[in-house]
């Protein structure tokens, strides 16, 4: 059995009947290193592109190529090291979709690295809590998929195998990895930091009094992102972006005009008024999926509480199905209500206001990290954007406080914004550590040790996201187009929108409809057997994003898909997935170290410009398209020769 024979490189214990050793001193150090770093290059991307992508497998690899350094090592370290990686890339999506908001819309004047701490540190343990019961539920009871967890599971058995050509694997992956970091970071600075070429390809044409926008950002890392997320959501991504940017726009020009360029005509009608369609979208989307996965998860967690009863009533349980025990993962939440509490009590006007606002976020946030976890085990993590949820609690908390406090109220949308960065860290928590679970069920892992090192993953990147942000307010201004922050652009929206009466209720209602229209083809799609689905979510993220940031995620997509037609194989698309995760990274820690020297010296013009070089940047995303196609056709040509 997986887990508990001799997986190490080198000799373990005799007797097969023990088992591996998990939480190591040098694991435990690995995983710190890895969830800072990880949740850096996340947060970064999460503010770029308006979406992250899951850093298992890349963990994974890193882990067995830095642990095979070491006499010993085994699988059950490896899963160690990416359970507390995964956790800390997962908890800067929370963070950076919605903490940012709060300096956007003027109620802090520079980011509060202690609050940014405490709101990440508590919303992350929150969601590593709720996602303790759901184990059981999710995994063992309704054996969801959770196609990320087995896809790191199967790394980490061939990486551990015990053969030559097995280490010789995770070596050449480790390269592939080391490669694409270094060639995404080269391009990073030489666009970010030296302006060789501009980030994007953009433009605009009429069509009578039609405004018709287009644009390609010259990213890899974006490329990387379609890659991952595959064929069927980047399509749908990109078909939102044709919604706002081919039909919503022309439309709107066509009725009431615009004046001056095109282009800057495009970008300022969709920023002022079609990006709210996507803000209905997601809010539809977010209750659609609360209603749709209500049932089967109350099901789940009933069966979960009944297995937690035999244990009390004297059932032992096996090592691999040994959770924290739910009375402490009660006493830990309620302990955390304290500290919820003082964060909303230092902004509302009443304590009675801020127990209200504690409860209301609690069961918020439960149920939609409920939500997120079950959702990540139908179509994977990096296919679960926690947009909609976080944009419904964030309207729903407004109301409310409005109800309240009465319009115009600044403290009124900075409680909302609080209400939905604990609730989005706990859900981006929860659908990433499902995942971690399914890959520890299917290697023999203890669950409370994997659990552990989930809080010890949380607490690493929630000491290092403040300094993130700071680093990069710095250099790029957050909010600015060069990082634009989509989601906590809307988070500012929708609840100063709220509280200032200024929110374009029509362009709310309409992207409603709109995302009804869409989840009633998907209930169809499903129903008809189709393998192409189409979930609202994905769909109201490409809406609500520019179309420079759609169309790379759009040609990734493509390429993972010309791919599998090409006859990608399992070993290919391993490395085409290393391959993107490398990209992602190194343009991510580059566009931090870039921002360094403009942070430490306070001087936005610290990096010297060089003119006459754009038509570099072209070229090389061209070049990075071919290396994709290439590196997925590689093993095909071994395989025929064979």
């Amino acid at each position: 059995e997986i887990g508990t024979g001799d997986w190490s490189s080198d000799v373990c214990s005799s007797d097969l009947s023990k088992p591996l050793p998990e939480i190591t001193v040098k694991a435990v150090f690995l995983g710190i290193i890895l969830s800072m770093v990880l949740a850096g290059a996340n947060a970064y991307l999460g503010l770029f592109a308006g979406m992250t992508a899951s850093a298992s497998i890349p963990a994974a690899v890193i882990s067995m190529g830095v642990l095979s350094l070491f006499k010993k090592h085994n699988i059950l370290e490896d899963n160690i090291v990416q359970t507390a990686a995964s956790a800390g890339e997962s908890l800067a999506a929370g963070v950076i979709f919605t903490i940012p908001a709060l300096l956007l819309m003027g109620y802090w004047e520079t980011f509060d690295y202690l609050e940014i701490a405490k709101i990440a540190s508590v919303g992350g343990l929150i969601g590593v809590l709720f996602t303790i019961p759901l184990r059981r539920a999710l995994i063992v009871e309704a054996k969801l998929t959770y196609p990320e967890g087995i896809a790191t599971a199967a790394v980490l058995e061939a990486g551990n195998a015990k053969s030559s050509g097995a280490e010789d694997e995770v070596q050449g992956g480790l390269r592939l990895l080391t490669l694409a970091s270094v060639s995404a970071a080269l391009m990073k600075l030489g666009q970010q930091g030296f302006a060789l070429w501009h980030s994007a390809m953009e433009g605009a044409t009429h069509l009578g009094r039609s405004v018709f926008g287009f644009g390609m950002d010259l990213s890899p890392a974006l490329i990387s992102v379609g890659y991952i997320v595959g064929r069927n959501i980047s399509i749908l991504v990109f078909t939102g972006g044709l919604i706002s940017w081919f039909f919503a726009i022309p439309i709107y020009t066509a009725v009431y005009g615009y004046e001056g360029d095109a282009l800057d005509a495009a970008n300022t009608i969709w920023d002022t008024k079609i990006r709210y369609l996507g803000v209905g979208a997601m809010v539809v989307g977010g209750i659609w999926s609360l209603i749709k996965l209500f049932k089967p998860l109350m099901i789940g967690i009933q069966a979960s509480l009944k297995a937690y009863s035999k244990v009390q009533s004297g059932e032992e349980l096996k090592r691999e199905e040994n959770d924290i025990p739910i009375k402490y993962v009660a006493i830990a939440l309620l302990v955390l209500m304290i500290p919820v509490f003082m964060i909303y009590n230092d902004i509302l006007p009443t304590p009675q206001l801020a127990i209200l606002i504690t409860i209301i976020m609690m069961v918020f946030g439960f149920f939609f990290s409920a939500v997120a976890a079950y959702m990540a085990g139908v179509v994977g993590s990096s296919n679960n954007p926690i947009s909609g949820v976080t944009v419904a609690t964030v309207l729903f908390a407004s109301l409310l406080l409005l109800a309240i406090l009465g319009s115009g109220s600044l403290q009124g949308a900075a409680a909302a914004i609080m209400v939905g960065a604990v609730v989005c860290n706990a859900a981006a928590i929860g659908g990433d550590n499902l995942q971690d679970f399914k890959t520890g069920h299917l290697v023999g892992a203890t669950p409370w040790k994997q659990q552990v090192m989930q809080v010890i993953g949380v607490l690493s990147a929630a000491i290092v996201l403040g300094v993130v942000l700071d680093i990069l307010h710095t250099a790029y201004t957050i909010g600015s187009p060069t990082l634009s922050a989509p989601q906590a652009t809307l988070m500012k929206a929708v609840a100063e929108g709220v509280f200032q009466g200024n929110l374009p209720w029509d362009m709310v209602i309409m992207g409603a409809i709109i995302g009804v229209i869409i989840i009633a083809l998907d209930i169809r799609q499903e129903r008809n057997g189709s393998d192409f689905r189409i979930p609202i979510l994905a769909v109201a993220v490409g809406i609500y994003l520019p179309i420079s940031l759609t169309t790379p995620i759009f040609i990734g997509g493509m390429l993972a898909h010309f791919g599998d037609k090409m006859g990608a194989t399992d070993s290919t698309r391993k490395k085409g997935l290393l391959l993107a995760a490398g990209m992602i990274t190194g343009e991510a820690i580059m566009g931090i170290l870039v921002a360094l020297p403009i942070f430490l010296t306070a001087d936005k013009d610290w990096w010297p410009n060089y003119d006459g070089f754009g038509w570099l940047g072209p070229i090389l995303v061209v070049a990075i398209a071919i290396w994709f196609i290439t590196t997925l056709k590689a093993d095909r040509t071994q395989v025929g020769e064979n």
